[in-house]
């Protein structure tokens, strides 16, 4: 070109560069392309305007959408808008690689952005050879699109800021991860560490509480919301001298420091330092921004969930009490409360041990239907409630019929609201072991013996709490004997993980028989026994697995020479005993009998003589219900070592008519009752009383015969 002549013109330049021109307005829809930008979109090579769509279908598709949001990254950054770009032909087939160049602009009135940019092929290595094979090794793209989702996983795991932190810390970037990072929080008007990696403690010191108005990258992403990019000491010093001195220390070579937004607010920033110098190209730009909006997001999550739980903490520590050793005199208690999984961890399961005016105690526990904060509080004002009438002196019927009218009074402001409760209150006399029960619609107690036998109590109950105002709540009376522990617990201990009430139960049961610990060890091997170790209950990813609220309340008498829940096989005592009352109106315990006489002889060696007990035991139980007006009230005892126990069942009533032995014809229904006992018992009896009457029978754990080697009566027998 001689001296003077004109400069050719711009498109003549690029044409000559082989480089192509476009021009994309995206509130028209339309990209405008010269010959070359179309010949190498695979077009004809003349200028044209074409819509997005038809643009779009030129290009690989994951490219499109990275175009996308490398745009609105330069232009929050206000750099240029490097990409490349994938073109594909009409059997979606890869042409070429061509790489975009542009300089976005947003329309804020029109919100819409306006780029003219340059498109020039990339030449790409040849596949087999060493260039080709580094570029599929190192195929900077793949690895990205991979340590993303791999980030975004890890990232969407953590349930706490420490998790959060740890996870960002351990980011192993595609091609350049810092060495070290920062998390930066706001407190008012300033900066705040939340948390950092690469440094030693106490580093943070002179960056912690700094003004927003310091002239510091952090302080400035956090004013501004655009990131800040120093790819070399002397640009940080040059930008930032007054805090350069506080950076050089670290001996760090380039910094990027992003703003962490949260729905277009500011929460702080995020520092990512490299001991090399990094140019931070548009796609690693790219990358360190989607990591800053992940980053961000996990934080405000684990905050969010911090901020639940220590609401939830607080809440249920004030509603649940709180339970001193030996609150009860001669008595142990202990108890365990897990919420369930999901939300704000509340629900409506409760315990409540309440000191009575008479100086005895009264133990509740109960379930409130559902599991949301409703729940919560009505668990909150029923437990309330049910101290005060405790306080006053009710007994346990009349403090169930008072809570249920009160709960249904609260349903009836509200009918959308309405909610019911299931409830057990037991009033314990310390002195004697007598527990005074009254139910309404919760799971009767267990007891377990000092010789582990775990026996399953019937107790009289009503509806749940808050159904019938009018309803009547009766009350069973128990004895807890020296050793014996009593556990009552709500339905999700038992019901969780797939069990029913029978299946459930029978896995209490196992634990409770099989446990040698102390009354605290053993009332949470009952809750591991659900759901696991406690670091699983309470934190981690069994969190959200479980089913219901699990309330769990433990009581036992002392004595025996023993320690609540701690007996050895060689102090065990060699007595176990059970008491049962079967009034005239409630046949339907005769059932509940036989059970507890199957519990009772759960380890008995022979099959067959349970099932003769059992089925003297209903004959003995039947005769006083259909021959005399009063009730019945059972005692079955097991004594002595095992393989050579003695079981001695006594049946007791009021009545003065003594039975006798008949010989009943073939078709007679009755008259057969006490030549079965005669038949089956070693030993039996009957004993006049000072008012009524008690039969009894005896086995001994043998193989069917007596100690004398004769099946029958001892003489003892009636006259």
């Amino acid at each position: 070109m001689r001296t003077g002549e004109p400069l050719p013109s711009l498109g003549d330049v690029l044409a000559l560069l082989d480089t192509g021109l476009w021009h994309w307005d995206t509130a028209a829809g339309m990209v405008t392309v010269d010959a070359v930008a179309a010949r190498l979109l695979g077009l004809p090579a003349e200028r044209t305007t074409l819509t997005e769509a038809q643009v779009r279908s030129r290009l690989h598709p994951v490219d499109w959408n990275e175009i996308t949001g490398v745009i609105r990254l330069a232009v929050a950054e206000g750099t240029l808008a490097e990409v490349r770009i994938r073109i594909m032909d009409d059997q979606n087939r890869v042409v070429r690689v061509v790489r975009s160049r542009s300089k976005p602009t947003f329309n804020r009135v029109r919100k819409a952005y306006v780029l003219t940019g340059t498109l020039q092929e990339v030449a790409e290595p040849m596949p087999g050879t060493p260039a080709g094979r580094s570029a599929v090794t190192g195929d900077w793209r793949r690895s990205r699109e991979a340590f993303l989702l791999d980030a975004g996983r890890a990232l969407a795991e953590a349930r706490s800021t420490q998790e959060v932190l740890r996870v960002a810390a351990n980011l192993s970037m595609p091609g350049f991860s810092p060495d070290g990072l920062a998390v930066f929080g706001v407190e008012g008007d300033r900066l705040t560490i939340i948390g950092h990696h690469g440094q030693e403690p106490g580093d943070e010191g002179p960056f912690t509480y700094l003004p927003l108005d310091t002239d510091y990258p952090a302080a400035e992403v956090v004013r501004t919301g655009r990131a800040v990019y120093l790819s070399s000491p002397e640009e940080y010093r040059r930008r930032y001298p007054l805090t350069w001195p506080l950076a050089q220390r670290f001996g760090r070579r380039s910094w990027a420091f992003l703003p962490l937004t949260v729905a277009g607010n500011p929460m702080g920033a995020w520092m990512a330092g490299f001991t090399y110098p990094v140019a931070f190209t548009p796609d690693e730009r790219s990358v360190l921004t989607t990591v800053a909006r992940m980053l961000a997001q996990a934080l405000s999550r684990a905050g969010t969930a911090e901020t639940e739980r220590a609401l939830t903490d607080g809440l249920q520590r004030s509603m649940l009490p709180r339970l001193g050793p030996q609150r009860i005199p001669g008595m142990s208690v202990a108890a365990r409360y897990v919420p369930t999984g999901g939300g704000l961890q509340v629900g409506g399961d409760w315990y409540d041990v309440i000191p009575l005016p008479n100086g005895r105690f009264a133990l509740v526990i109960g379930d409130v239907q559902g599991h949301d904060v409703r729940a919560a509080g009505l668990m909150g004002q029923l437990r309330i409630a049910l101290r005060a009438y405790a306080a006053e002196g009710h007994r346990p019927d009349a403090v169930l019929s008072r809570a249920s009218r009160f709960l249904h009074g609260l349903g009836e402001a509200d009918p959308a609201e309405l909610r019911f409760a299931t409830c057990l209150y037991v009033e314990v006399d310390p002195a004697s072991g007598v527990l005074e029960v009254a139910r309404a619609g919760h799971l009767d107690p267990v007891i377990r013996m000092p010789d582990a036998t775990v026996l399953t109590r019937p107790t009289a109950g009503g509806l749940p709490l808050g159904i019938d105002p009018d309803a009547d709540y009766p009350t069973t009376r128990l004895v807890l004997e020296s050793g014996e522990t009593m556990l009552i617990c709500t339905d999700g201990l038992v019901e969780t993980g797939g069990h029913d009430l029978d299946t459930g139960r029978r896995r209490l049961r196992s634990i409770l028989e099989e446990h040698r610990g102390n009354l605290e060890e053993l009332a949470e091997a009952l809750v591991q026994a659900v759901l696991g170790p406690s670091s699983h209950h309470t934190t981690g990813p069994l969190i959200d697995r479980r089913e219901d609220d699990i309330a769990v309340l433990l009581l036992c008498r002392q004595g025996g020479g023993s320690v609540c829940g701690a007996e050895t096989d060689a102090v065990r005592p060699l007595v176990r005993r059970t008491m049962l009352t079967v009034a005239q109106a409630e046949p339907e315990r005769v059932a509940a009998a036989r059970q507890q006489l199957r519990e009772l002889l759960h380890d008995w060696s022979s099959p067959d003589q349970v099932d003769s007990a059992v089925l003297l035991l209903s004959e003995t139980l039947t005769n006083v219900l259909v021959h005399t007006d009063t009730d019945a009230l059972l005692v079955a005892e097991v004594t002595g070592g095992r393989g050579g126990r003695r079981m001695r069942v006594e049946v007791t009533d009021a009545g003065d008519d003594l039975p006798h032995r008949r010989r009943p014809g073939e078709l007679a229904s009755s008259g057969r009752g006490l030549l079965l006992i005669e038949l089956l018992a070693h030993t039996w009896g009957v004993a006049p009383r000072g008012e009524g009457k008690s039969i009894w029978f005896e086995l001994y754990e043998t193989d069917g015969t007596g100690p004398d080697g004769s099946v029958g009566s001892d003489g003892d027998g009636p006259d």
